[in-house]
């Protein structure tokens, strides 16, 4: 058996709830995860259905509910124990007949005390549910009046499949799905799934692929989003949520052997790799040769070696994409980083770097894979490296293949030898002055399309601005910081010159020695003998106060 090891392959999850623990799964198997919510749970708008439904069980209109999720069964019982007597409601649901579709269901209904009279097996697809419900309870289904607890959005075939077999049909929806609040996230996933920027995505349930596809039909790029799917392998967490794909006309790569997370990660990362390169090929033969975009002149070395279009980012989208990110007014080190999340999110590539100059050195300021740990310790002299190169002459420098041996590259001894083989380097500008420069690498060969340079570039000249206001912010704070410390230190000393007849020499010599002595900063310091003088002249001044009303001083 091949060991379970995505081999650094970018597995995007749509997952909300748990997108923690599915992030550190993908890394623990060898992938670069790319997390983007696609759903939130949220309330109905009001609860008289639910009322409803319970005031109509407890009088015995219903032979049989049927749970599907785990979260309906205690969003149910929450929001009638709110209004009604949550035990006689309880007692009601003992009395009828149960079913839960998996086990997440029927562990919530255990919680509560609730039998399971049908508890559907895997792979819980609705036809299996069905199923269940014929085999044990027989001719009995028809002459049922049934009530279905569903999850998020309609399921109209098993309403179909149930309406034929029983007397009655009563929807019960105790919760719906909506987009994030956040939807950058998910903007940014669609986008790179248009440009082929991930390897493996991550389908839950069928709900992510429906909020995937709105989402997409909002930026208008539903085409886009089919003609990536054909170059990413994509994971299917069992048949109910392939039965969601299939409504969008798409088919699984991979289903678990389980229908669980952990099994659809384990068991895919054993695989990504094989399936990968089989649906790229397969998607190679579809490219004709006439549609193969010609290499940027501004590439270096042999571009003989064909390789497939790749989407492009129209201009109103890409205007979108950077002004989104650069519309607030944040400090800089969030600056820098939504300059790397935006150039990774262009074009694909293994680390991202962003250097800033500053005192005519380029200074590592922000980094996507690898050395997060040299940010704000690695400096590039102007004119040193590929990277001092492209700041001293201001152009881009794009190099497909064999990049080490780019006579203008140059070893670090402080930065650890990067096995890299493609390397795109893009200056910052902001009124013609040199800003910073943007570095995207890549492990394998990598031919940027004319295209992909002058978005990098233009990408470049755009957030220059945005990245010397949040420098001159930063800085004025720091100024305005420094400032009010050296307030606050004097108004110390001069508390210490009062209080202890000291000069001001040695008022703040004393401070010093304070500050060494506790491992304080001299702000710190000062604060406290602030804060001293200020508490005994609250106490003195009640001492003060109590004296003047009290009646026994004026006698």
């Amino acid at each position: 058996m091949m060991p379970a090891n995505f081999q650094g392959l970018r597995v995007l999850s749509l997952e909300s709830r748990r997108a923690v623990e599915t992030a550190k799964l993908i890394r623990t198997y060898g992938g670069d995860p790319l997390t983007a919510p696609a759903m939130r749970e949220i309330p109905m708008n009001s609860d008289g259905p639910v009322l409803e439904f319970a005031e109509a069980l407890i009088a015995g209109a219903f032979d049989l509910v049927i749970f599907t999720t785990g979260v309906g069964v205690r969003t149910l019982i929450k929001t009638v124990s709110e209004h009604r007597d949550r035990e006689q409601f309880l007692q009601a649901l003992r009395r009828v007949k149960i079913a839960a579709r998996g086990p997440k269901s029927s562990t919530a209904l255990r919680e509560f005390g609730i039998p399971v009279t049908v508890l559907s097996p895997e792979p819980f697809t609705w036809r299996v549910l069905v199923q269940a419900l014929e085999e044990k309870l027989g001719s009995a289904l028809t002459g049922m009046n049934i009530a279905v607890q569903e999850y998020g959005t309609s399921n109209p075939e098993l309403l179909t499949a149930l309406a034929e077999k029983s007397v009655s049909i009563t929807r019960l929806l105790v919760y719906q799905w909506a987009l994030p609040e956040d939807t950058q996230p998910l903007r940014e996933a669609v986008i790179a799934l248009a440009h082929g920027h991930v390897d493996v995505v991550l389908f839950m349930n069928a709900g992510q692929v429906a909020h995937l596809f709105l989402m997409a039909e909002r930026m208008g790029y539903t085409d886009a989003l089919y003609e990536g799917f054909r170059s990413t392998v994509i994971g299917s967490i069992g048949p109910s949520t392939t039965e969601g794909l299939s409504l969008y006309r798409l088919a699984p790569d991979f289903e678990p052997s389980q229908s669980k997370m952990g099994f659809l990660i384990k068991e895919l990362a054993e695989h990504a790799d094989r399936l990968l390169q089989a649906k790229r090929d397969a998607a190679s033969l579809l490219v004709s040769k006439d549609s193969v975009r010609p290499i940027s002149p501004l590439l270096t070395g042999d571009s003989g070696a064909a390789q497939a279009p790749r989407p492009e980012l129209s201009g109103v989208d890409f205007l979108h994409e950077i002004g989104s990110r650069m519309a607030a007014s944040d400090p800089l080190h969030t600056v820098l980083n939504r300059i790397v999340d935006f150039a990774c999110s262009l074009i694909q590539c293994d680390s991202c770097f962003v250097y800033v100059l500053e005192d005519n050195q380029l200074v590592l300021r922000a980094s996507k894979n690898p050395h997060s740990d040299l940010v704000d310790r690695l400096g590039i002299s102007l004119g040193q490296g590929i990277t001092g190169w492209v700041g001293w002459h201001r152009e881009p420098v794009a190099i497909p293949e064999k990049a080490l041996k780019d006579p203008r590259f140059q070893r670090f001894k402080n930065l650890p030898e990067d096995s890299f083989e493609a390397f795109l380097s893009v200056p910052i500008l902001c009124r013609g002055k040199l800003i910073g420069v943007i570095n995207l690498q890549h492990r394998k060969p990598y031919y940027h399309t004319e295209h992909e340079v002058r978005l990098l570039t233009a990408a470049g000249y755009l957030v220059g601005a945005e990245l010397e206001r949040a420098r001159l912010e930063t800085e004025n704070l720091e100024l305005s910081g420094r400032l009010e410390s050296r307030k606050q230190i004097e108004r110390a000393k001069g508390v210490l010159q009062r209080d202890f007849g000291l000069d001001e020499e040695s008022a703040y010599r004393a401070m010093q020695r304070e500050s060494r002595q506790r491992r304080k900063s001299m702000r710190e310091i000062a604060e406290a003998i602030l804060l001293n003088d200020d508490l005994r002249k609250s106490r003195w001044s009640g001492v003060v106060q109590g004296e003047e009303k009290d009646p026994s001083s004026a006698a």
